[in-house]
């Protein structure tokens, strides 16, 4: 069966908002909204994962590394590393793991 979501659309821009899109467990599929300045606090992903920008902008910060992030961009990462990110703009962006 096919069914359109518009979940990511209509997520609001405030501070930190978190949707899972994924009906099944596995892969998970994430949708994350971050706030100008808003930061996802420090923690770790249970499995491998796959960050996709799909609009504004972010600082994602990795061991001693930091990535700026921009609309379309993507970063793969793995699991159990500590990591944080900071909205640089209202930004969305996926959680693929």
């Amino acid at each position: 069966m096919y069914q359109k979501d518009d979940t990511i659309l209509r997520q609001p821009m405030d501070q930190l908002q978190i949707r899972r899109l994924s009906v099944e467990n596995t892969p998970e599929v994430l949708s994350i909204s971050l706030e100008k300045a808003a930061v996802f606090p420090e923690h770790v992903s249970p499995r491998d994962a796959l960050l996709v920008v799909l609009e504004g902008s972010i600082d994602f910060q990795i061991r001693d590394a930091s990535y700026r992030l921009d609309r379309l961009e993507a970063l793969r990462f793995e699991r159990d590393t500590p990591h944080r990110v900071t909205a640089c703009t209202d930004s969305k962006f996926l959680i693929i793991r």
